[in-house]
């Protein structure tokens, strides 16, 4: 069984720093939008695309995305952070790009929001989910890089390390 300090461990590349931000900047300000413009990119987008309780989903979704967005833009339960987007992103892909796919709408899911269909208008529209699907898969395997907090809360203090390793 993992220890709690193991889900924080801060020890990928340090470039990673840059995928921690890009896919926390994103993430956050989605969110954010989700509350300020409802009706396009809130519930009212989510009525549209089929997504059940869509005035309960779209304040649901933009909170997880503020919070989880905002954890990892501090670096803060990094790998934990980026669980619930990996899921985002998987029920986004499912509910709004597996129609374009498709050119139809299947299950409970619209196909409303592409004027083209198939194989290539797919990876056109699904460019920043497959992105951010891919950004928080890594932050999730990898964890945090040594300019997160979780790299500060997992660093050992002087205090308690033995003369000799000081």
């Amino acid at each position: 069984m993992r220890s709690w300090r193991s889900w924080l461990d801060a020890s990928a590349p340090r470039a990673a720093v840059f995928i921690r931000f890009a896919v926390g900047v994103v993430f956050a300000s989605e969110g954010i939008q989700k509350f300020l413009y409802a009706e396009a990119q809130g519930a009212g987008r989510f009525a549209k695309i089929g997504i059940p309780a869509p005035e309960v989903m779209g304040p649901f979704v933009g909170m997880v995305e503020i919070v989880c967005g905002s954890l990892l833009l501090v670096g803060l339960a990094t790998r934990l952070a980026a669980l619930p987007l990996i899921i985002n992103m998987l029920v986004a892909l499912a509910s709004t790009k597996v129609p374009i796919l498709l050119g139809h709408g299947y299950w409970i899911f619209a196909h409303t929001f592409a004027p083209k269909a198939g194989f290539w208008a797919f990876l056109h529209e699904s460019r920043t989910d497959l992105s951010m699907l891919c950004g928080a898969t890594f932050l999730a395997l990898v964890g945090a890089d040594r300019w997160s907090l979780d790299a500060r809360l997992t660093k050992p203090s002087t205090a308690t390390q033995p003369q000799e390793l000081r």
